[in-house]
């Protein structure tokens, strides 16, 4: 009998998220990888903290899948923002999930503008409007393409609205 209420007591209890990782590193790596971000990933493994990082990705699995497991099981988001990040689709399509995870898992995102002014990325002004606007063009033959540039968009205000930290001397 206490195996059955031990057993009733701990499904009664609130889910515990498990967290594979304690932070989650988006970057643009022609910008910033062999520079900044390995800096920074050097740190904070130094310090005891568990990183995602790109490179960690297994061979042979579909790296969307990898990605999304990853920052679904992440405690904590930081994005790097560099002149190029908004380039890559890649790096958006990251960026709106790291935001809906924050949204619907409450995970802490935190913004670093490496060479980037934050107003930029919040205005879409600059070199991320000369960028914003090629991926108008781009994708904007259709509706769904219309939908997932204005995500981007949308994404990049919010993230860029959100406290961090600015670095344009590295």
């Amino acid at each position: 009998m206490a195996t059955s209420s031990s057993s009733s007591a701990s499904s009664s209890r609130v889910a515990i998220p498990k967290w594979d990782y304690d932070v989650f590193l988006s970057f643009r790596g022609e910008d910033t990888r062999a520079g900044f971000v390995s800096h920074l990933h050097s740190a904070l493994c130094r310090s005891g903290v568990r990183v995602y990082i790109d490179e960690e990705l297994p061979r042979g699995e579909r790296i969307s899948l990898s990605l999304e497991h990853a920052i679904e099981s992440s405690r904590i988001a930081i994005i790097v923002f560099s002149p190029n990040f908004a380039a890559s689709a890649w790096c958006l399509q990251e960026l709106t999930k790291i935001l809906e995870m924050k949204y619907s898992k409450g995970q802490l995102v935190r913004p670093v503008f490496f060479h980037v002014d934050p107003s930029d990325v919040r205005k879409q002004t600059g070199v991320i409007a000369e960028i914003m606007e090629r991926h108008d063009k781009v994708y904007g033959g259709d509706g769904d393409g219309l939908e997932r540039v204005k995500k981007w968009r949308d994404a990049l205000r919010d993230a860029a609205n959100l406290s961090g930290w600015h670095s344009s001397n590295g």
